[in-house]
């Protein structure tokens, strides 16, 4: 079931409207192109040449409108771009910098929200506190600070009307898959109401920034015997449900190849390392760090061990921040993962499907044997990278 919000919130109506107008625009280019021109006679081979394009239209459209209107599209579309495995590179490059084209929020809005949580004035919270941010993403921005101990650390801030935001999103995106529902190539392929429920679950608990708090302490926990991971400490005499204060550790964006290769860092090493500290916490911890785009994941380069040569890789620090989603492998599904990991890794997708069918995460319906081959194209696609 879906969570409900903690308190009753309104939703705002011009921008509900503005929200569903475009996903209706969008069923309609899907039921003229792939529902009545592919059946026409004759322009089925014109609707199948013109698909790439008019989805990366589609797709230009929604980053425009999420760009404006920001909150949970942005968020939509972050999860869409990472489905390099469902959707065509034309679509996900269309989504990829998403993350980086997020307007900021009005400094004094932001100054608002710290003296709402706090009861006094930010000069009486922070030392220092820079008035430009340091990162905007679709629910909260963060800035840089300095605690009046002398400490340097970034504080993420809800943006001020964040909730009403969310509740207008998650009520139009609802009235989205209701549609989607009623097209049943895909009705009987996805339990959509599961699928539009978690998502609504997992976005609401990222307003939570207590609990956000607890879960990157939990993490640390479960990596402490690690040296070469690195998760901010929480400062809780400065944290709320809707400010959170962490260490700065910020340093090379994980998809900045260059700066990478500049700092002397060896990528299939950060490449290995973040492998394996995944396969750990799915396999091991069971405690999952489920939002990992690049602007969540850092690279910090270390000195070099005396004694190593220049041609050597520099040692480095693989950071995670932003831990608003975070999953627990329940323990019925521990034994069907490990039978999936071996069948990925002997390139067995009937082992594979078999693991989702022991699992119950499919619907009766599921074709098993096109699954299979959608994996054996994946395979194909991805294999060696």
């Amino acid at each position: 079931a879906e969570s409900p919000p903690t308190r009753p919130v309104r939703v705002d109506r011009k921008r509900f409207l503005r929200v569903v107008i475009f996903f209706a625009g969008a069923f309609l280019s899907v039921i003229w192109w792939d529902l009545i021109v592919r059946r026409i006679p004759g322009l089925r081979g014109m609707a199948e040449r013109s698909s790439v394009s008019r989805w990366q239209r589609i797709s230009r459209r929604f980053r425009r409108l999420a760009v404006q209107l920001g909150g949970v599209l942005i968020k939509l579309g972050q999860f869409l771009s990472i489905r390099v495995d469902l959707l065509p590179p034309e679509v996900t490059g269309e989504l990829a910098d998403l993350q980086d084209e997020v307007p900021s929020e009005d400094l004094v809005d932001v100054l608002a929200v710290i003296e709402e949580e706090f009861g006094r004035p930010v000069q009486q919270v922070f030392d220092k506190f820079a008035p430009e941010p340091e990162a905007a993403a679709s629910l909260a921005q963060v800035h840089k600070a300095r605690l009046i101990g002398g400490e340097h650390v970034v504080v993420k801030i809800q943006r001020r009307s964040i909730e009403t935001l969310v509740e207008t999103d998650l009520a139009a995106i609802r009235t989205a898959v209701n549609w989607l529902k009623l097209y049943r190539r895909v009705a009987r392929r996805v339990d959509l109401d599961q699928l539009f429920g978690e998502f609504a679950r997992t976005t609401r608990a990222e307003l939570d920034f207590v609990a956000e708090g607890r879960n990157a302490e939990r993490f640390a926990a479960d990596f402490s015997d690690e040296a070469g991971i690195c998760i901010a400490k929480v400062f809780w005499d400065y944290t709320t449900r809707r400010v959170l204060t962490l260490e700065n550790v910020a340093s090379i964006k994980i998809t900045d190849y260059d700066a990478i290769e500049a700092a002397g860092i060896s990528r299939a090493q950060v490449a290995r390392r973040l492998y394996d500290t995944y396969l750990r916490q799915i396999f091991a911890t069971n405690f999952v760090h489920a939002d990992p785009h690049p602007g969540n994941l850092f690279v910090q380069p270390l000195d070099r061990v005396p004694g190593t040569g220049p041609d050597e890789p520099r040692p480095f620090l693989l950071i995670f921040v932003d831990f608003g989603m975070v999953a627990i492998i329940p323990e019925r599904l521990r034994a069907h993962l490990r039978d999936y990991l071996i069948g990925l890794g002997t390139r067995d997708s009937r082992r594979i499907v078999q693991a989702y069918i022991d699992s119950g995460i499919l619907l009766p319906s599921v074709d098993r044997r096109r699954l299979e081959e959608i994996h054996d194209v994946m395979f194909q696609r991805f294999w060696g990278m």
